[in-house]
């Protein structure tokens, strides 16, 4: 079996997963890592010989055959476009940033100029397939709820909307469009962001989004409605011990998303 060179771009808590399911594949070598330079000496000890710490595209020493970018926001616009227009294909797990204006129109260009494809993961969200192919149809609404502990809810502003160390019960923290909901709550509005691009768009597409102190996971609700028939889905994700914010699923996805990329038979 032909081994595949991927560059993983963020050694986080999901790419902390990536890196330990797909230990010893042997289709899959996750030839670099490429992250911030203060985790450089760190890493590249965590790495071992088997992977080679990086900090810019420059330090690339070979062409990927294709990426995974788990590293956030920011890293989606330093490093993606530049990856498609060198004619590599990127799986794409930041999926929230897609809703910053202008994103969505310069990966598009990039890839086009590098005959090369950015593929967005499923996540922390079943159903994906099902409100894509039913967009096919028609559409006529699409409504999405995530509800997580209110540590899940750190370092956002939901702190400026409620006192999340005291909450006793549960507090919808926002109300509007995913496009908005993606913007304010980047690090946590991931699902919102990837069930817009499959079924309605960033602005048709209405989200919900609530602390609440009575459960201990993340759950998310999609609900949609259109010439396919009715679709309710709810999902309680367990989130990842590093990053509260994060389902493990999405972790899983992930290592999904590559493993499809070379195995002989995907679904």
């Amino acid at each position: 079996m032909l081994e595949r060179n991927v560059l993983l771009i963020g050694s986080g808590a999901i790419g902390s997963v990536v890196l330990r399911n797909l230990a010893g594949d042997a289709a899959v070598r996750l030839r670099w890592v490429l992250d911030m330079p203060a985790r450089r000496e760190s890493l590249q000890r965590e790495l071992g010989d088997g992977s080679r710490a990086i900090c810019s595209l420059d330090e690339l020493d070979a062409r990927p055959d294709f990426a995974l970018e788990c590293a956030g926001h920011a890293a989606v616009r330093t490093h993606v476009p530049q990856l498609l227009e060198q004619g590599i294909d990127v799986i794409l797990v930041s999926i929230g940033s897609l809703a910053e204006p202008g994103i969505v129109e310069l990966l598009e260009q990039a890839a086009r100029k590098g005959g090369a494809q950015l593929s967005l993961i499923s996540g922390a969200i079943a159903a994906i397939d099902a409100i894509a192919s039913a967009r096919v149809g028609g559409l006529d609404e699409v409504i999405y709820t995530g509800r997580k502990p209110p540590l899940g809810w750190q370092g956002t502003p939901a702190e400026k909307v409620v006192d999340l160390a005291n909450l006793k019960a549960a507090a919808l923290l926002f109300e509007g469009s995913a496009g908005d909901a993606a913007r304010l709550y980047p690090k946590n509005a991931n699902v919102a962001a990837t069930v817009s691009l499959a079924g309605l768009g960033f602005d048709k597409t209405r989200a919900t989004l609530i602390a609440d102190p009575g459960v201990s996971k993340n759950i998310h609700r999609v609900q949609a409605r259109g010439a396919f028939g009715e679709l309710d889905l709810t999902i309680s994700g367990n989130p990842l011990p590093d990053n509260p914010k994060t389902s493990a699923l999405t972790a899983y996805s992930a290592v999904r998303a590559i493993r499809n990329r070379v195995a002989p038979l995907v679904i």
